[in-house]
This record gives C-alpha cells, sequence and structure tokens, in this order.
C-alpha cells in the first residue's frame, strides 16, 4: 500500500498557512480545522515550511502569550520532511517515527498534494492487519 491509496481514500485537501500570518490566527486555523499542523507556503504555492500546535505551545512557553505575536515563518520548521505518492506506508511510518513528526506532507515533484498524519498511516495498517487476520479465519474454518 502506497501513499496515494490514503490519499485517494481521505481527500487531498491541503490547510495552507500563509507565512506572514501571526501565530494567534495560525492557531485559530488549526483549531478551526481540527488538525495538529499546517503546512505554510509561499505566494506562489510552494511549501516552504510546517507548523504544528507544538511549535506554538513551546514558543509560548519560552515567551509567554506575546509569542503569538509572531509570524508562522519566525517560527515553522523549513527542512520539512516530505514523501512522493509512491512511499510506502512503512516507509512513511518509518520517516516519521525518525525524524519524530506526526504529519507528512506528500509531494510531486515540487508540488504538494496532500498531506497523511501518522494516525492515517495507523488506521491503514490496522484495517490490513484486520482484513489480513479475517482471511486466515476464512481460510482455517473452509479447512
Amino acid at each position: 500500500m502506497k501513499l496515494f491509496n490514503i490519499l485517494n481514500d481521505k481527500g487531498r485537501d491541503i490547510v495552507a498557512l500563509d507565512p506572514r500570518m501571526d501565530l494567534q490566527e495560525a492557531a485559530r486555523i488549526l483549531d478551526s480545522k481540527r488538525i495538529g499542523a499546517a503546512v505554510a507556503v509561499n505566494a506562489s504555492g510552494k511549501l516552504v515550511g510546517m507548523l504544528s500546535e507544538r511549535d506554538i505551545v513551546r514558543l509560548i512557553a519560552e515567551k509567554g502569550a506575546d509569542a503569538l505575536q509572531l509570524t508562522v515563518a519566525d517560527v515553522m520548521t523549513r527542512n520539512v520532511i516530505t514523501a512522493s505518492p509512491d512511499t510506502s506506508i512503512e516507509d512513511g511510518l518509518e520517516r516519521m517515527t525518525d525524524r519524530r513528526i506526526r504529519h507528512l506532507p506528500v509531494m510531486e515533484g515540487d508540488k504538494l498534494v496532500g498531506i497523511v498524519s501518522i494516525g492515517d498511516l495507523v488506521k491503514q495498517k490496522i484495517s490490513a492487519a484486520e482484513a489480513e487476520a479475517e482471511a486466515m479465519k476464512q481460510y482455517i474454518v473452509a479447512g
């Protein structure tokens, strides 16, 4: 199973932040969309960073509520770990685990085509394991 299968199932909607917006507005967007992270894209739609709830919380813990006046560009991760649609679920999970990240933008060349979360990948792995267990059960019953 590949990441494009997950994107085809869940959709390819992308919540993108303007790097110039302040963190308070970014936090409102994350909250309203009920997501833990979003990509930051420039005016031409190119991926330039990633911002997570954790980034915002850490900064508030360090600098207080005034941190919410900083911009997404001030805080975002700039060297974003990405994957291609052909990346396997196992490779995606390995990347996320090794880098300790929970969201993986999916790129076709320079074009952002979707985002998968660790929850999306784990859900797919569980579904595959359940299907395999059911097939084994049917095989045993059929004898």
